[in-house]
């Protein structure tokens, strides 16, 4: 009975979305629109797109997770894909403004409900699939033939870009009509069935930032990490097949800012480096550890504090638990948004899988502001502090009520009185 009660809702979400662009004109037919799919870093790279557009003088627009944009007007996002009626009023909106390029992320729950039934895209990319959304997919194979859909449904003429690096990455492209292309930064013929496209060589890897080649060309960046050099890659490979004028892209790369929340940090007056970032699933919050890890000196600490969300997959606790155990120093375990759960069981079950050795290295405290306290009261000067999971959120959500909560303010706030 739910299984014919969720087809009937996927067949009126069509039906809107259908209706929508019959009274709005279809507007994404007028739009050169590029889609971006994947578990991690769909906002980094639609915001990189984003960000590159409007530097070469392109009117350009966004729609994300932290927000969307219209030109240069910002407006707050409620979701990370918006229902077909707001989009293809989005759409409307951003082609009456001027708009030539939109960059957009597609979630999977989007792609499973058809709220981009119908939307004409010029190109679409896959970063990655990792443990996420369980609790919506109920399984890993549902999660991705969501994310494939999306490939499915592009046009003969668009182009379809894909990392296999990831090992759906060529799988994600069988049997679709689209122009298939690939990025990688595996030596050419390594796990690789294909020839590939774009090519990415990590030259210089510290906190100063990444010194890369791609398809022999240097390029440098002040981004952080092992990860957003795949996001860089996946930029620059959609940018060229774009047309973009690629000495002004490579010109662009060396002052590009990350999206708000994502591997955002500062130094602290007394030296601590604090790191805020929404690495909120098992694969991107150990992503973010080992890019810190790369650059970190032996004789710091670091110092994790992070929780999982109430009301959403429980499978990824434990996993997230014993990551966060074995790649930190010291690991706080704190609450995230623990919605209608009790947020000290969701922290037991972050513990599950924990060894003696690794149990030892976790501080409990269900808090998330004395969490963050405590971190910064054991910090000294070299050492980093990761604060995961919530990234530009606002707000901390308890028993159906958000309360003002942003992880940055929060450290500002302590260190002002130490």
């Amino acid at each position: 009975m739910k299984s014919f009660t969720k087809k009937l809702k996927i067949i009126w979400w069509r039906i809107k979305s259908y209706v929508a662009m019959y009274y709005y004109g279809n507007p994404s037919k007028k739009l050169k629109i590029v889609g971006v799919t994947g578990t991690n870093g769909k906002t980094t790279t639609v915001t990189l797109l984003y960000q590159i557009a409007t530097a070469l003088g392109y009117k350009a627009g966004l729609i994300g997770t932290v927000e969307n944009i219209i030109v240069k007007e910002k407006r707050l996002a409620t979701h990370t894909t918006p229902d077909s009626i707001s989009l293809t009023k989005l759409f409307a909106e951003m082609l009456e403004k001027g708009c030539e390029y939109i960059f957009m992320e597609v979630s999977s729950h989007a792609l499973d409900q058809g709220r981009v039934a119908g939307v004409h895209f010029t190109g679409g990319i896959f970063t990655n699939l990792t443990h996420d959304h369980l609790d919506y997919h109920k399984s890993f194979k549902n999660y991705f033939l969501a994310k494939k859909k999306f490939f499915e449904m592009l046009p003969k003429e668009a182009f379809a870009l894909s990392n296999t690096d990831d090992e759906h990455g060529i799988s994600m492209l069988e049997d679709i009509s689209a122009r298939k292309f690939f990025y990688s930064f595996r030596p050419s013929g390594v796990g690789h069935p294909t020839v590939l496209d774009f090519k990415g060589e990590i030259k210089k890897l510290d906190f100063n930032g990444l010194e890369l080649e791609f398809n022999n060309e240097k390029v440098e960046s002040k981004l952080l990490g092992k990860f957003n050099a795949y996001n860089l890659l996946s930029v620059w490979s959609a940018c060229s097949l774009l047309g973009f004028d690629m000495e002004k892209v490579k010109e662009i790369f060396k002052n590009i800012e990350p999206p708000t929340g994502r591997f955002e940090h500062f130094v602290s007056p007394s030296g601590v480096l604090v790191i805020v970032d929404y690495a909120h699933t098992p694969d991107a919050l150990e992503k973010v550890l080992l890019a810190i890890l790369e650059f970190k000196s032996q004789y710091s600490k670091l110092i994790s504090v992070f929780g999982c969300g109430g009301d959403r997959d429980p499978l990824k606790r434990r996993i997230m638990g014993k990551i966060g155990a074995m790649h930190s120093d010291i690991a706080i375990f704190t609450s995230d948004n623990p919605r209608n759960e009790n947020p000290e069981s969701i922290i037991e079950e972050m513990k599950t899988d924990l060894s003696l050795e690794l149990s030892e290295k976790v501080k409990s405290i269900l808090d998330r502001r004395e969490a963050i306290i405590e971190a910064v009261k054991i910090a000294e000067k070299g050492d980093i502090i990761l604060c995961a999971g919530k990234g530009h959120e606002m707000y901390q959500e308890i028993k159906g009520v958000k309360h003002h909560f942003n992880d940055i303010e929060e450290f500002q706030k302590v260190f002002k009185t130490m």
